[in-house]
């Protein structure tokens, strides 16, 4: 799958008709999901206007998608997150005009495993207040390493329990998926199918989805 999105809006809207789609993960969850919609497609001109607020080109096969299949709604997990190119400028951008680096997953371990331990402080008031002001420090700069690790990526869809699936915009990584697993203090690890260890980019991910659900669509339901 190289971004040729022929037959796939097609193909997703047709779920809406299928037997069992309300098994499909994320379509129908206590009356809200996905529900295999999607979101209009995008012109040239409103992928550019979005594009521009966010300082970053998007990977071809995701920009294709907005402007063939649309802008957001029924896929993996919960769903697309949807893209509005009429939304006003972030007050939080994503940070997608910086730089991906995974390696930052490697030194926010690191620092945690740094954590200030009172333990390892005498018993005077002034070791407890070395203590408070080192643990401050390491504090902060907790919350700027795990900040940092999604800086060049875009947020793509909720797997619910705060975790998220991210696709990276910039740097070597560029156009493959991610696990933001920042819940589960695993920071944030590359994406891969079952028994494989090769990256996954944004269409191998959203066709292995439409596989999957259009498989677990067509059964009958249970008790039928």
């Amino acid at each position: 799958m190289d971004g040729d999105w022929t037959g796939i809006r097609e193909r997703v809207l047709a779920l809406r008709e299928a037997p069992n789609w309300r098994a499909v993960f994320g379509a129908d969850f206590q009356g809200h999901g996905h529900g295999f919609v999607l979101r209009p497609v995008l012109t040239e001109e409103q992928v550019d206007a979005v594009e521009r607020r966010r300082g970053v080109t998007f990977p071809a096969e995701y920009r294709s998608f907005l402007l063939e299949v649309g802008a957001g709604g029924a896929g993996p997990d919960y769903g697309l997150f949807p893209v509005d190119p009429d939304a006003p400028e972030p007050s939080a951008p994503d940070g997608s005009a910086r730089l991906f680096s995974p390696e930052r997953t490697t030194e926010w371990d690191a620092h945690q495993s740094a954590e200030p331990r009172r333990a390892a402080y005498g018993d005077s008031t002034e070791e407890a207040d070395r203590f408070r002001a080192d643990y401050a420090a390491w504090d902060r700069r907790d919350d700027e390493l795990l900040e940092a690790l999604t800086d060049g990526a875009l947020h793509m869809s909720d797997q619910g329990c705060g975790y998220y699936t991210l696709m990276a915009l910039t740097g070597p990584e560029r156009g493959t998926m991610w696990h933001d697993a920042r819940a589960a203090a695993e920071g944030v690890i590359p994406f891969a199918f079952l028994n494989s260890t090769a990256r996954v980019t944004f269409a191998q991910w959203y066709v292995h989805w439409l596989t999957h659900a259009e498989r677990e669509a067509s059964r009958a339901p249970e008790g039928k």
